[in-house]
């Protein structure tokens, strides 16, 4: 069966995929992963980045013996698909994307690093607290905290996309994004899309940022007529 690979959002792990797998894997041998600092991979002792993660999936793809594979990438993992498509192209042969964002500057940046807050976390929100400690089982999980800030600072200095980088990829891109997401805007991702040579946009109905939330069979179905086509 055709191949694809999985790469979870920031803070997340491949765990969150499980009912979108078990919905492809009928027609497709799925792939997942941990990034580094998340989960049960290895402890991050300098912090992450992007450019950090896209070489761990091509470790990975290396490992498997995988040439070139369609990359699922939700939220940040779609960042580091995107980056992967642009920079090793002999390595992927599509790129979907759910719910990435694709504009940083400081602003933003400094925004989405302001709710990383683990004081502020386990004070307001404790059961996201007790939820991330449980997600990262290997982790100190306020240190997975603190290196996804440092990479969201890095972009918001050095973005590591820009238009000019979308209209250079040419490898068939998938981008979906719901309607009620308030971390990423229609207008981004609609502006990434056009750069596109080759892009397809899904928007889905009812959906909000979080992954749990977008519903699995509608994105399985979006993701299966693309790799099909």
């Amino acid at each position: 069966m055709p191949a694809i690979l999985m790469l979870h959002g920031a803070l997340g792990t491949q765990a969150q995929f499980l009912p979108l797998r078990s919905l492809l894997e009928e027609q497709h041998t799925v792939y997942t992963l941990d990034f580094i600092g998340h989960g049960l991979a290895e402890p991050a002792r300098e912090g992450i980045s992007v450019p950090l993660l896209a070489q761990q999936v091509l470790d990975q793809l290396d490992a498997y013996e995988l040439n070139a594979i369609p990359l699922f990438g939700y939220s940040m993992g779609g960042y580091v698909a995107m980056y992967l498509a642009r920079h090793y192209p002999q390595r992927v042969s599509k790129v979907i994307t759910l719910a990435t964002k694709y504009h940083w500057n400081a602003a933003i940046a400094a925004k989405e690093v302001n709710m990383m807050d683990a004081a502020v976390i386990e004070q307001k929100v404790p059961a996201f607290a007790t939820a991330l400690e449980q997600r990262h089982a290997r982790q100190d999980w306020k240190k997975v905290l603190s290196h996804t800030a440092g990479l969201m600072q890095q972009l918001g200095v050095q973005p590591l996309l820009a238009a000019e980088d979308y209209a250079a990829i040419t490898t068939p891109a998938l981008l979906m994004l719901g309607d009620r997401d308030t971390m990423v805007t229609l207008t981004e991702t609609v502006e990434v899309y056009r750069a596109l040579p080759q892009a397809q946009l899904a928007v889905l109905p009812n959906t909000p940022h979080p992954l749990e939330k977008a519903d699995p069979a509608l994105v399985a179905a979006l993701l299966q007529r693309f790799l099909n086509e």
